[in-house]
């Protein structure tokens, strides 16, 4: 489980097709701090388990899935991309519940300066508009942001400079895909009025004590 508060961005060393799996390595900072194998690490959004550290280059093996899925399939080396360690119980909660599992990839439809902030719209996977409402929450390459607009196929979010400092979004530009998870209780929400509707439903009995 993360928070979307993204903590640094590192770089990609290595993506390839390896034997049996994907192989990804990229080298990071702060993060290494108290990372060992097998922890989860937040790349862009996306879950990953270590599975390796050697010095500041980290790898782990993706499933064929994942790649298919999220914008992992475009890495090159290069590229900076956003890191978040799991949370502990200390930890302060400073975006929202992010579960690492992306729901799918959506399009950067404008991307400009506006006044003193940016402006960011999005297009999501057909399907997937029902999930935002205005000032809900949504985790884009694994920022935790606020959405400020629903439209009918796009949301728009205000992007503060500080989240442009210390994310990958800068090198972001119109047409680039991004990686979405949508918020957690709108999924639930979502899923159990549409359970209610379906017919001959019927409302679990519960024993009280």
């Amino acid at each position: 489980m993360f928070t979307g508060i993204v903590e640094e961005t590192g770089k990609i060393v290595e993506f390839r097709e390896g034997e049996g799996s994907w192989r990804l390595k990229l080298e990071a900072g702060m993060v290494l701090d108290d990372l060992k194998d097998g922890d989860s690490l937040a790349v862009n959004g996306c879950c990953l388990t270590v599975c390796r550290i050697e010095g500041q280059v980290v790898g782990f093996d993706l499933l064929g899935e994942t790649v298919r899925l999220t914008s992992i399939s475009g890495y090159e080396a290069g590229m900076e991309v956003n890191l978040e360690r799991s949370l502990t119980p200390s930890t302060r909660m400073g975006g929202h519940f992010v579960t690492g599992h992306i729901d799918g990839m959506g399009e950067i439809l404008v991307f400009e300066k506006r006044g003193m902030d940016t402006y960011l719209e999005i297009r999501p996977p057909e399907g997937f508009m029902d999930y935002l409402i205005y000032k809900g929450s949504i985790a884009v390459d694994g920022i935790s942001l606020t959405v400020a607009e629903v439209g009918t196929d796009r949301f728009s979010i205000w992007l503060i400079p500080h989240t442009l400092e210390v994310t990958n979004l800068l090198a972001r530009k119109v047409g680039d895909r991004v990686n979405l998870e949508f918020d957690m209780l709108a999924k639930y929400v979502k899923e159990l009025l549409e359970k209610q509707m379906r017919p001959n439903y019927k409302m679990p009995d519960i024993d009280l004590p």
